[in-house]
């Protein structure tokens, strides 16, 4: 027990301490608060907490779920992902998921190196279990029962049954013009003639010989690429001119949303159905010619465009185009008049766009809202729609509206909903990109464009073209050649690998040097596996192997060449084949975007935790404190600062005479410290262990084949990288090595993500 007189000095000297640090973290604060107050408010960004584990570093792949829910949908109905934060997922322009099929955990700290672009770049890393039987069901949480198909709520009920009650519908203007089996795309497009008579602009009259025609000249097939339009406009001193232009890809994602300044003199902003004020359109310097050029550049030459009367829209967008679908006159009506927008997206799709209790329309909305309604009609076809009697539903408006409450998205998604179900909630559609055959639960999905390619070559091809249009992205590339019995050896060898740059040799010592004394000094870098005497050589030696790799690395910058009993001794690891490259694993570790804010401290006292956890705020950005989990006492632990300036600070501080603390920059991200700590005991107490490689790697290292496994992560760490950098700010990116799983054993998975341009955050989190 403590008696009260060494309770006391110990008190006083942890005062002490606080003290030695305490003024130059007040004056920094101080410093730091003064620079906020004269820092202008910056915009919001998504951003990913720094910390994302307290209880455990593996994430389960439903948990994984949880967050991709989170992206689509951001505030819902079920809880936040508990194992990380997502800040402003309103300000995500899309999400991107990579899928390395046949790589786990284990390839990526093999080919470390290799993959410089990922472990540089994503600074959030977590471990995942090896992989059940469908990866891909499992993240997106696909289900058997789908209710996309269901019929709009709006059709239940007495009106509904006043509906359902129409026996001819032969004489319905849609059976009419389109007949009754469902049509392709194609058949939907607007003719010559009928785009003559809703005057819409057309190259070749005398009327639009000033227009700006589209780079369109492609031959239209039913699979063409579609385009939702839409447009707001002002009252000028000379007519109706464009001050909003939106432009969605099929995939729901919009691709281009641009306030626009009039060459004319605004008389009536139109806000009631607009949603511009004057102030909006004040700063902006876009003029028409710009967004003429802008919209020009995005549409391919193949590209149809969608929308609700476009004739209005490209008439003062002052461009013409040839392909033309208007969901106006798709969805056409007795006697040439034609359905509100409004009124075909709550009677077709059970959803309130153009609210009364928002500022005007959302041209992005409703652009997305004429694909939605393009794509019904393909999917259901003319005599669905006919059943659905849209004129009498439109004569009973009043009585509907009365007896119907709004449909909202919480109704839709329940707690265990898919991200599919999440993405057609927003109206939104999910690109797969796949080498994989078994795509048949997200096949039937009408929400899912799956492209299926013949090698991973063609993946990356279709993946620079896809993505960006489309708001979920799944680009999955497959390694089949990674074998089972490789990965095996592979893992064998890691191990070996990792206990050796793990240890340490020593020496030489005196013949009579005090053993205690120096067992006590290499203990002081941090917890020991084992040490023995090496008696081999002339003079003795010291073999010591560390349980994390921070105390081998801090035991040979720190005595190497040091004077002990008057004799310098050299601090080095085995010279292996496997540690060849340890000084350039060394540093790029070091310069793992997860390690760079992270210190290692050897030597804690019980006393000093207690200190840290009670009073976290006293080193500047301390974000975490990362305890040892073990009934054993460890006496050395990790911190975690949002910022490598503010690691090294608390570093000099810390480690300090009045401390008495060793550290050094960490070098393990907490998900691989757990996985070194299963080290086989075989392996890891056989430090210099010589391991030859599989005849298969032998034979292809000394060729340099092209397709082996070490150069094959290289190239395509290259190439992920380049699409990466082409992806948009505000992405929210994931690559995911899902593991391996076969009758030779199964090794986890290792996700990274990160969200491109991410800002670094503060989020205090303690591990205890």
């Amino acid at each position: 027990m403590e008696s009260e007189e060494e309770k006391a000095r110990r008190l006083s000297k942890c005062r002490r301490r606080k003290r030695a640090f305490q003024r130059p973290v007040e004056a920094a604060e101080g410093a730091k608060a003064r620079d906020r107050e004269d820092r202008p408010p910056e915009a919001k960004k998504p951003h990913l907490s720094s910390v994302l584990f307290v209880e455990n570093c593996e994430v389960t792949h439903s948990q994984l779920r949880e967050l991709l829910r989170n992206a689509v949908l951001g505030k819902s109905t079920f809880s936040k992902p508990s194992w990380c934060h997502l800040f402003h997922q309103n300000h995500l322009n899309n999400v991107v998921v990579f899928i390395l099929q046949g790589m786990s955990q284990l390839h990526f700290y093999k080919f470390y190196l290799e993959f410089g672009f990922l472990r540089r770049t994503f600074q959030h890393k977590f471990c995942m279990p090896p992989p059940s039987s469908n990866f891909l069901a499992d993240i997106i949480g696909l289900r058997m029962k789908q209710t996309n198909g269901d019929l709009p709520r709006m059709m239940e009920g007495p009106l509904g049954a006043t509906v359902k009650a129409a026996v001819n519908i032969q004489n319905n203007p849609i059976i009419q013009k389109y007949g009754y089996k469902r049509v392709g795309l194609t058949k939907c497009l607007l003719t010559k003639e009928e785009m003559k008579t809703h005057n819409f602009p057309l190259q070749g009259l005398s009327d639009y010989n000033n227009f700006v025609p589209t780079k369109c000249s492609g031959s239209i097939m039913d699979n063409s690429p579609l385009f939702g339009l839409g447009c707001e406009m002002c009252l000028t001193s000379k007519g109706r001119k464009v001050t909003r232009i939106s432009l969605v890809a099929e995939g729901g994602r919009c691709i281009m949303d641009e306030f626009v300044q009039p060459d004319s003199q605004i008389l009536r902003s139109l806000t009631s159905f607009s949603g511009i004020k004057k102030k909006i359109l004040d700063p902006v310097t876009t003029k028409l010619k710009d967004v003429q050029k802008q919209l020009k550049a995005l549409l391919p030459p193949d590209a149809v465009l969608v929308g609700h009367s476009l004739n209005l829209d490209l008439r003062t967008l002052k461009m013409t185009h040839p392909y033309i679908i208007d969901t106006s006159l798709l969805y056409v009506r007795e006697q040439g008049r034609r359905f509100k927008l409004k009124f075909l997206a709550k009677a077709i799709l059970g959803k309130d766009i153009q609210c009364p209790n928002s500022i005007g329309h959302d041209a992005t909305e409703d652009a997305r809202t004429t694909l939605e309604l393009l794509r019904y009609f393909l999917k259901y076809g003319p005599k669905k729609i006919a059943e659905l009697n849209l004129e009498a539903l439109a004569n009973h408006q009043e009585l509907h509206a009365a007896s119907q409450e709004p449909r909202q998205t919480a109704d839709i998604v329940q707690p265990d909903s898919s991200v599919l179900e999440c993405l057609d909630s927003m109206s939104q559609k999910l690109l797969l990109l796949t080498r994989e055959t078994e795509t048949s639960e997200l096949s039937s999905s009408k929400n899912c464009q799956i492209i299926k390619c013949l090698s991973n070559k063609e993946v990356l091809e279709h993946a620079r073209v896809e993505v960006p249009l489309f708001p979920f992205s799944i680009v999955q590339f497959s390694f089949e050649h990674l074998s089972p019995s490789f990965t095996e050896e592979m893992n064998k060898r890691m191990r070996v690998k990792w206990a050796e740059i793990s240890t340490v040799y020593a020496g030489p010592f005196s013949k009579n040097c005090n053993l205690k004394a120096l067992k006590r000094l290499f203990k002081s870098f941090g917890p020991v596996q084992f040490l023995t005497f090496v008696l081999e050589a002339h003079q003795p030696h010291l073999c010591i192997q560390y349980e994390v790799l921070e105390a081998a690395q801090l035991a040979i910058e720190t005595l190497n060449g040091t004077l002990i009993d008057g004799i310098p001794i050299k601090v080095q690891r085995p010279l292996t084949e496997l540690t060849l490259d340890c000084d350039t694993l060394i540093n790029e570790l070091e310069r793992d975007s997860e390690n760079q804010g992270t210190i290692y401290l050897s030597g804690v006292s019980e006393s000093f935790k207690e200190h840290l956890l009670e009073e976290p705020n006293l080193l500047l950005d301390l974000e975490a404190v990362i305890l040892p989990k073990s009934g054993k006492e460890k006496k050395y632990c990790f911190l975690k600062f949002s910022t490598l300036g503010s690691a090294q600070k608390a570093l000099n501080i810390l480690t300090s005479k009045d401390w008495n603390l060793r550290g050094r920059q960490a070098l393990t991200p907490r998900h691989l410290h757990t996985w070194l700590k299963g080290l086989s005991p075989e392996l890891s107490r056989s430090p210099g262990l010589h391991v030859l490689p599989p005849s298969e790697e032998h034979q292809a290292l000394q060729v340099l084949k092209v397709d082996h496994p070490k150069i094959a992560a290289w190239r395509w760490g290259r190439k992920i990288g380049k699409l990466y950098h082409s992806l948009c700010p505000g992405t929210l990116c994931l690559i995911l090595l899902p593991g391996t799983k076969s009758t030779h054993g199964s090794f986890p998975g290792l996700g990274l993500m990160g969200i491109k341009n991410e800002e670094e955050s503060i989020i205090p989190e303690w591990s205890l």
